[in-house]
């Protein structure tokens, strides 16, 4: 009878404990390095010989914020669902706006026109390729999203118009901080690959391992080439 009352108090001591209680945390500290060395991946520019590319007026380009391009997420072997979301990317000034959306699997995008001109909004990506057509302001389209990945966004009409959709495969997802960090709490015990997405440099990853009640840190660092043109 000893054996049979220990797993009933084991039993009831466990059922005491609180999930949270027994999950993780993964801290993570980014760093971007410049290298004219490694290979990297560099945002396609796409051309028309019928059309001659916009010149945006000097002083209107931004300085980068090279945080702002970067997503981290998780995977793992059972990772939380995540519900789908319908984000908007305008066309505004012959721009896309915003130029970097992440989505969750499932997600619809729409991209209405602002601007008092034609637009037609294509990607070639096979993560999801389609072309919208010509559409007026006033108008938008929707594009649903049912692949992880990333897309790259054109406009047929005016190309230097780019954007980017990073469509991620769980509910674990984050951008890191201007100083690179980045934390993910409520992690069940086991083993994760932390993913890294540069909008320019493209992916990194690192295998960690969470335990009970504990917490993981990693170092990650996102080379970036020097030369690299801004988007």
């Amino acid at each position: 009878m000893r054996p049979f009352m220990l797993l009933i108090g084991w039993l009831a001591v466990s059922a005491a404990i609180p999930l949270s209680a027994l999950e993780g945390e993964i801290r993570g500290q980014l760093v971007i390095t410049r290298t004219l060395t490694r290979q990297r991946v560099v945002l396609p520019i796409y051309q028309d010989r019928a059309v001659t590319p916009h010149k945006h007026p000097e002083g209107t380009v931004n300085a980068i914020n090279e945080w702002d391009r970067v997503v981290v997420y998780l995977e793992g072997d059972r990772p939380p669902k995540a519900s789908p979301i319908t984000a908007t990317v305008n066309q505004s000034g012959e721009r896309f706006d915003p130029d970097l959306v992440i989505v969750t699997v499932g997600s619809t995008v729409s991209f209405p026109n602002l601007d008092p001109i034609f637009h037609n909004v294509f990607s070639l990506s096979k993560v999801r390729n389609f072309d919208l057509g010509f559409f007026p302001a006033g108008e938008t389209r929707t594009v649903r999203f049912d692949k992880p990945g990333v897309v790259q966004v054109y406009c047929h009409l005016h190309p230097d118009m780019n954007a980017s959709i990073l469509v991620v495969p769980n509910a674990w997802y984050t951008r890191p901080t201007n100083q690179g960090t980045f934390a993910f709490s409520g992690i069940p015990p086991g083993n994760y690959q932390v993913v890294a997405w540069h909008r320019s440099a493209g992916f990194f990853r690192k295998r960690i391992q969470v335990s009970q009640s504990g917490i993981a840190k990693l170092s990650m660092e996102i080379p970036v080439g020097a030369n690299e043109p801004e988007p």
